[in-house]
């Protein structure tokens, strides 16, 4: 027993590690890009930013409770702490899927050719960023309140014998309309997001696939540089919404597991833990595999060292 609460603490404690490192490394990077170097930002950026801003929430809300629950720190989450927690990160993996999809559509539409039938958004995408991520705060923060009354603090953090438990939280008795109707409005906004981001991921790859078969003959480095940066750029989201899909899909069928599987299991616990928090923490290692606001940034902390020197920088 020993060994396997070492083991458990000691994978909690990396996996926190490791995403509040990413996600606050890259962070850092786009608010330098936006405050220090504005002529490197790009539309994109701010739902990168907000991305990011979302996983680092994510992570703590999901991932401090069962650090603290590893080292049998015994908070007493009473009824309003278990809620805060509990709602919060519920918004903020609602958040999530709610901000993949749309980075998803922002790059479709971005690289998608002048000629379609998507060309008219280009021009109105970039005034569109705010509103939609304002848009998708209000439906995931009003779509979570009725589970404020579904679940209550329990002092004994052991207690499994609810249908629903976490370590400082566990269900309450409800009512039947009030549980049915939050699972269907979880359903269908899962269902929305999940089908935006997978068919505009398809068309990313579809278009890909074109651009790679109508270049192949050609040698122009002009055509090659302009193509590149974009070209990347929906390498990487294409690699993020599939780590998305990869993380969801498994969190739910464990998820369900869970539900009709053997009781108090730490196995299933330790696993559901990394299934829910193992896209944000991989998130931002994904999105700096583009290097260029890195190599950017770096430059840029030589140049200023070199300003401050009183010698070497000017020969």
């Amino acid at each position: 027993m020993f060994s396997r609460d070492l083991i458990s603490e000691f994978f909690f404690l990396s996996e926190l590690f490791i995403g509040f490192l990413g996600n606050s490394l890259l962070f850092m990077l786009y608010m330098y890009s936006f405050l220090i170097q504005p002529r490197l930002k790009k539309p994109i950026d701010m739902i990168f930013t907000h991305l990011t801003l979302v996983n680092v929430l994510s992570i703590a809300f999901r991932l401090l409770p069962d650090v603290m629950a590893s080292f049998a720190v015994k908070l007493l989450f009473h009824d309003v702490g278990c809620k805060a927690v509990l709602y919060a990160y519920s918004v903020t993996r609602g958040l999530s899927i709610c901000t993949t999809s749309l980075l998803s559509v922002f790059q479709a539409v971005t690289v998608s050719s002048n000629h379609s039938k998507w060309a008219w958004l280009k021009s109105k995408l970039e005034p569109c960023i705010f509103p939609s991520l304002l848009l998708i705060w209000i439906i995931n923060a009003f779509l979570y309140i009725p589970m404020l009354e579904n679940v209550k603090g329990q002092i004994n953090f052991t207690v499994v014998d609810s249908r629903y438990s976490q370590t400082y939280c566990r269900s309450n008795q409800v009512r039947h309309h009030t549980t049915l109707s939050l699972v269907t409005a979880l359903t269908i906004r899962d269902i929305l997001f999940v089908l935006l981001m997978m068919g505009t991921s398809l068309y990313m790859v579809t278009l890909l696939f074109r651009h790679n078969r109508r270049t192949r003959h050609v040698h122009s480095s002009r055509v090659s540089s302009q193509a590149s940066s974009e070209k990347k750029a929906t390498h990487s989201i294409l690699l993020l919404v599939g780590f998305f899909m990869f993380f969801y899909f498994s969190n739910t069928f464990v998820t369900f597991y869970s539900l009709h599987g053997p009781k108090n299991s730490q196995v299933l616990d330790v696993i559901s833990g990394a299934l829910s928090s193992g896209y944000p923490i991989i998130c931002p290692y994904v999105l700096m595999n583009n290097r260029k606001i890195i190599s950017t940034f770096i430059s840029s902390l030589s140049n200023f060292e070199c300003t401050f020197s009183t010698r070497g920088c000017h020969g």
